[in-house]
């Protein structure tokens, strides 16, 4: 499995540059179309603002106090304002999140560069093999886990061909493989019990303690992880009653990759290596439980929690055998791959900072205020849910399209009367479970094109799936609604 998982990886990596460029660009041309309408604004609406006043330690909109004054931004300084935010109030918060971005990416390289995430998941098969199903359900609770608490979604890339080698080893197919793999993970980071590319984020810009709320997102853990159980068993049971009613079915691909299936070996060096990484994890898991309750360690957990990954991928790598100079190697290039999406994030950050210098921000919250009058609140929140899911086709980054959306948001919810944890949820769930359908999605794309199936099947076979998922979040928003959330 060594030779035939690297090769796996040179074509990965091959597709991954072409598509993730492709990628980038769009992301980055509809990010510059929006600083140039957004400077074009500044030129032609009124410039005002409203009062504020800090409630809790949370800044909030004075509804009824707007008020015309001078303002503008001159063209040089709108130029420059994707640098000039790291001169501005949100410096603090936007460094914040470009470190632990970077710490995070280069820490999840070296793992798997470690065959760290790999052995973890041969540990899996070897112990439960026997009991297929179980398998199933474990692997993928694994996969939303990984998900919905360390916010894994990109990460999880290479591990997919291995899910779908185990697939076929069990007698499903590559369908399967993709569900309890791609297809969870994509779940989990969109429910986002403690993920801190959208859930930590978001909270820290809308100004809530990180990571409450939690219950919510739980119980839609709870519920979409029954959903895709049930999806796949079903699947997976026909497919091994009769191999030809796959959507994927082919003779010469079952024997290809149950070829490349491998026998697990026992390495007491990574298996150690896994028992530093789970007490890293529970470490950070600990560390942001507490910061509920601490407002000290609240404020800078999201660096803190970086530093946390950073060590976790030290140690382990190290365990697991390692030499320090691949480590930081690895390191290095995992964090050089994140380089672009700091760069997005700091060109949706200049938005809302040329909006805020130029005291255009609180005129646009004035008339979707004017537009909202007459709606209901709930209504506002589905509305919101779907403006996420629009932006998301265009800006595939869920750190930067946070970054463009929440400081719009979150004062909406103040003069339309919603919470902003409300809001807050409406965004994580429409920037995520879109990833998995979109044909913008990188990591949909990627994966797809690693396993040589068709984006098409790939819409054919989820669409039941993604259907009863937005009633799943719908219902949940109206529930975070009317419980108060």
């Amino acid at each position: 499995m060594e030779n035939t998982l690297s090769s796996s990886k040179q074509n990965e990596n091959t597709k991954v540059f072409n598509i993730n460029f492709s990628s980038f660009i769009m992301a980055l041309v509809m990010i510059v179309v929006l600083m140039i309408a957004t400077y074009g604004l500044t030129t032609v609406i009124p410039h005002g603002e409203f009062q504020r006043e800090v409630i809790n330690g949370q800044e909030t909109v004075i509804n009824g106090t707007y008020a015309e004054t001078e303002g503008g931004i001159s063209f040089i300084k709108w130029l420059a304002s994707p640098f000039l935010v790291l001169t501005s109030k949100d410096a603090v918060t936007v460094l914040a999140i470009s470190i632990f971005l970077l710490l995070v990416g280069g820490s999840f390289y070296a793992l798997d560069a470690a065959g760290t995430l790999a052995y973890m998941l041969g540990s899996l098969y070897e112990r439960f093999n026997e009991k297929k199903y179980l398998l199933l359900a474990i692997v993928s609770f694994f996969f939303m886990m990984l998900g919905s608490m360390v916010g894994t979604f990109e990460e999880a890339v290479p591990l997919v061909p291995i899910a779908v080698a185990l697939a076929y080893a069990l007698g499903w197919d590559a369908l399967v493989g993709l569900g309890m793999s791609l297809l969870a993970v994509g779940c989990g980071f969109s429910c986002g019990i403690t993920n801190p590319f959208t859930v930590g984020i978001a909270q820290s810009l809308a100004g809530l303690p990180l990571f409450s709320g939690v219950g919510l997102r739980i119980l839609t853990f709870a519920l979409v992880y029954g959903v895709l159980i049930l999806f796949l068993n079903i699947y997976a049971r026909s497919v091994e009653k009769n191999p030809s009613r796959s959507l994927v079915y082919d003779p010469e691909s079952i024997v290809r990759w149950v070829d490349i299936q491998y026998a697990f070996c026992y390495d007491k060096r990574k298996s150690r290596s896994l028992t530093c990484f789970a007490v890293c994890i529970a470490i950070g898991i600990g560390l942001i439980i507490a910061s509920a309750f601490i407002s000290t360690l609240s404020s800078v957990i999201m660096p803190v929690i970086g530093v946390v990954f950073f060590i976790a991928g030290l140690v382990t790598c190290l365990v697991s055998g390692m030499k320090a100079g691949k480590f930081w190697g690895s390191f290095f290039k995992g964090a050089a791959s994140v380089l672009p999406a700091v760069l997005l994030i700091l060109m949706a950050s200049s938005i809302k900072y040329v909006l805020e210098e130029s005291k255009c921000l609180d005129t646009i919250l004035l008339y979707a205020e004017q537009l909202t009058t007459d709606v209901s609140p709930l209504t506002v929140v589905f509305v919101i849910y779907a403006i996420s899911l629009f932006v998301n086709l265009f800006v595939a980054s869920g750190s930067a399209e946070a970054m463009l959306l929440i400081p719009l948001l979150a004062p909406l919810a103040d003069i339309t009367g919603l919470s902003r944890q409300l809001v807050v949820l409406a965004f994580v769930f429409g920037d995520g479970f879109s990833d998995l359908f979109y044909p913008t999605s990188p990591i949909l794309l990627i994966s797809l094109s690693l396993i040589g199936v068709n984006f098409g099947k790939w819409i054919s076979w989820t669409f039941i799936f993604q259907t009863i998922i937005l009633a799943i979040t719908v219902g949940m928003l109206a529930l975070g609604y009317y419980i108060g959330y």
